[in-house]
């Protein structure tokens, strides 16, 4: 599904005529951001969303954005879209290790005792070891830093001890003097650690950072923010594509308690957060009021049909994605992707040197 219309569902109302930059004021740039939601191994379907538009396209599909923000698996795919890599290695990472990642890489009667000891073990401490992601993340990202990054970025995270929030940036304001050094391994492991699967990352600073999703599941609001409020774009100049992990379909009974609500009370958390974000960005960007600035692309599945740890989804996963990308291309292209964006050059670089331009 996407979603530029007031109904919040369906086709947007001038899928044919929208042209890239109709809404922009003369002389003004148009910007174009990319905003990809958590949800573990439910990460395959923006991934192979994002590959199966980046086959039409002449270059990495990081490079037709301005910005770039994702949460936990959102996060892992952002990170590695900004240092430069196809979507198609991304979505190869959640193929070739997701199995392993989720302990799940093993078949037969091991594979079933190893899944009934993570139950119990789920029940006083992380449910997965976090070496396997971390490792997997090395492959790709090596120890290159935030500062290696060809686009702006935006990866959040939650300090559970000073209780406040903590987003890795990139160098695109003069007063973010210190993200750019960090690795982007702890920026993508930092984001992922997603409380009860994995533990706490702590970082080569020695600081304790959980999931983003604790407070930015769908990290769209602070995109536009980030945006409008410290890179000083026009909220008439914005475009976003806004990637979700799966929307399930499910009822919150009128008396709710643990026994009736149970797990899905996280679900409904993050379900509030992320609809409180989707309606902040459409307020700030002029969505719905004067023209078409947020792209929605998500899918309804029925409730606990797709898990968040569970790998034996990802080949449908990316079954639906390469569909859905196939069908959005036409609207997104002339949007998105009629030509790569400006280079970004940051403030600072790993040199310590300091660009005003």
């Amino acid at each position: 599904m996407v979603s530029t219309d007031k109904g919040g569902t369906g086709r947007h109302r001038n899928e044919e005529a929208s042209l890239a930059g109709e809404d922009e004021r003369p002389g003004q740039t148009r910007r174009r951001l990319l905003c990809i939601d958590g949800g573990g191994i439910l990460g395959t379907f923006p991934a192979a969303f994002l590959a199966e538009l980046e086959n039409h396209l002449d270059r990495p599909i990081g490079s037709y954005f301005d910005l770039i923000a994702g949460t936990s698996t959102g996060g892992i795919i952002s990170v590695a879209l900004a240092l430069g890599h196809p979507a198609s290695e991304i979505l190869g990472l959640y193929e070739s290790r997701g199995p392993e990642i989720f302990g799940q890489d093993r078949r037969g009667l091991y594979a079933l005792l190893a899944r009934r000891l993570r139950g119990v073990r789920w029940l006083y401490r992380n449910k997965y070891d976090s070496d396997a992601l971390r490792d997997a993340l090395r492959d790709i990202l090596g120890d290159r830093r935030i500062g290696h990054a060809r686009t702006r970025l935006l990866v959040p995270a939650w300090n559970p001890v000073a209780r406040s929030v903590y987003i890795y940036k990139t160098a695109h304001h003069p007063r973010l003097k210190t993200d750019y050094r960090s690795l982007a391994v702890d920026a993508a492991l930092a984001t992922a650690a997603a409380p009860t699967y994995f533990r706490q990352h702590i970082t080569q600073h020695d600081v304790g950072l959980l999931d983003g999703g604790v407070w930015a599941n769908n990290p769209i609001a602070i995109a536009v923010v980030e945006a409008i409020g410290v890179l000083g774009w026009a909220p008439e100049s914005l475009h976003v594509l806004s990637l979700g992990c799966l929307e399930e379909t499910y009822t919150v009974p009128k008396w709710a308690g643990l026994g009736t609500l149970g797990a899905k009370a996280v679900k409904l958390f993050m379900d509030g957060q992320s609809h409180g974000a989707m309606g902040m960005a459409k307020l700030l960007t002029g969505h719905e009021h004067d023209r078409d600035a947020v792209y929605r692309i998500n899918h309804t599945v029925p409730y606990n049909a797709y898990r968040m740890d569970d790998s034996g989804v990802i080949r449908d996963l990316k079954g639906l994605g390469h569909a859905m990308g196939r069908d959005r291309l036409p609207v997104l292209e002339p949007v998105f992707f009629d030509a790569p964006v400006e280079d970004f050059t940051p403030v600072y670089r790993l040199n310590e040197e300091r660009h005003d331009d």
